[in-house]
């Protein structure tokens, strides 16, 4: 698995900062600048101390922006250039409970906004990132804050936010006009009913709350990406959530329907929640079929390309973030291997999908 954390060596009386690795010369005074590479360690130069990092070379780091702390001796790579799957984790703290949640939440918090505002900043040009949690919107004002600095100071990038949905109210609507242009947001969306929504969610009244907020987002002219997970407990309501998402919420980009991961309490969860798509795409390929017919658009995030029907296959995206994306052995002599999601790093063979292969 790649690694989005290096061991650092500096001095630790110094406060944690951000620098930006120079590939050739350097462009700000940001930039730091590789001085030796000797037995596996890298020394650089940044504007006011050297550092250290290991176990990776320079060509894979070039261009990289770190956030450095000296007394953990970390350097965690909050902006990687090569990688088009660059997040930042604005909070743990959530106030729902997923039954498959990849990032269980956690009630402390440390507020990272401007170590993120530092490194948006040094960011490639045209730059996408994700913004994350836990719930981001629990801490409304800094990431509104934060997203309007970021965008004066750099109006080239893009953020894509994944949200609950739970926590806008009518006095956003200008904040979410303002900045329409550059966000798109990532809500999930589990059922058009609302006992299953909120068994899923793990919170009672959350469907009640979500509907008027995404009518909200469609008032603002918002990008909104609906992101539903499948499930044993929704797999069988696809086709009635399709018709329910064209009727009242045709303004929506797209649908992703999406594999679970296999992480968090997703795994806790597996035996109870994991849905063999594999084996039965039945009622997604209603699903799906529903929303082409009545020209909205949809696609399938996380699935190999071995458990999709070979007429959905181009609906299938590489969505997979690639530091936590594997091949399994038998994909090496896969023809589709270029272009298919792969798998997530913690998936098992044993207790996954039962009808996959190389095509």
């Amino acid at each position: 698995m790649m690694q989005l954390r290096l061991r650092s060596d500096c001095d630790p009386a110094l406060s944690p900062f951000v620098t930006r690795i120079a590939d050739g010369v350097p462009q700000c005074a940001e930039d730091a600048i590789l001085t030796s590479s000797e037995a596996g360690v890298l020394t650089y130069q940044a504007p006011h101390t050297n550092f250290q990092l290991r176990d990776v070379s320079p060509a894979e780091i070039a261009g990289d922006v770190l956030l450095i702390e000296p007394r953990r001796r970390i350097a965690h790579r909050l902006i990687r250039a090569a990688s088009r799957h660059n997040t930042f984790l604005i909070t743990e703290q959530c106030d729902q409970l997923c039954l498959m949640c990849s990032q269980p939440p956690k009630q402390h918090h440390e507020d990272m906004f401007g170590y993120y505002l530092s490194a948006a900043q040094l960011a490639p040009p045209g730059t996408q990132i994700g913004l994350s949690g836990g719930e981001p919107l629990l801490h409304k004002k800094g990431l509104f804050d934060f997203i309007d600095a970021a965008s004066a100071a750099r109006g080239d990038l893009n953020f894509h936010i994944l949200t609950n949905g739970q926590h806008f109210d009518a006095g956003d609507l200008p904040w979410l006009r303002k900045h329409r242009e550059r966000l798109l947001w990532g809500v999930p969306l589990y059922s058009s009913d609302p006992t299953t929504h909120d068994e899923i969610v793990g919170k009672p009244g959350a469907f009640a709350r979500l509907s008027p907020n995404l009518a909200l987002l469609g008032l603002a002219g918002a990008a909104l990406e609906l992101r539903t997970v499948v499930l044993r407990q929704n797999a069988p309501s696809l086709p009635g959530l399709a018709d329910f998402i064209t009727r009242h919420l045709p303004f929506a980009a797209t649908w992703a329907i999406m594999q679970m991961e296999r992480i968090g309490y997703g795994r806790m969860n597996w035996t109870r929640c994991f849905f063999d798509s594999s084996s039965d795409f039945a009622s997604i390929g209603t699903a799906i079929d529903l929303m082409r017919a009545r020209r909205q658009n949809v696609s399938l995030y996380n699935f190999p390309l071995c458990t999709v029907p070979r007429a959905y296959q181009d609906l299938a995206a590489r969505s997979i973030s690639d530091w936590k994306q594997k091949y399994l052995e038998s994909c090496a002599s896969c023809n589709l291997r270029m272009r298919c999601a792969g798998f997530f790093e913690w998936y098992r063979e044993e207790d996954g999908f039962m009808e996959i292969g190389a095509r």
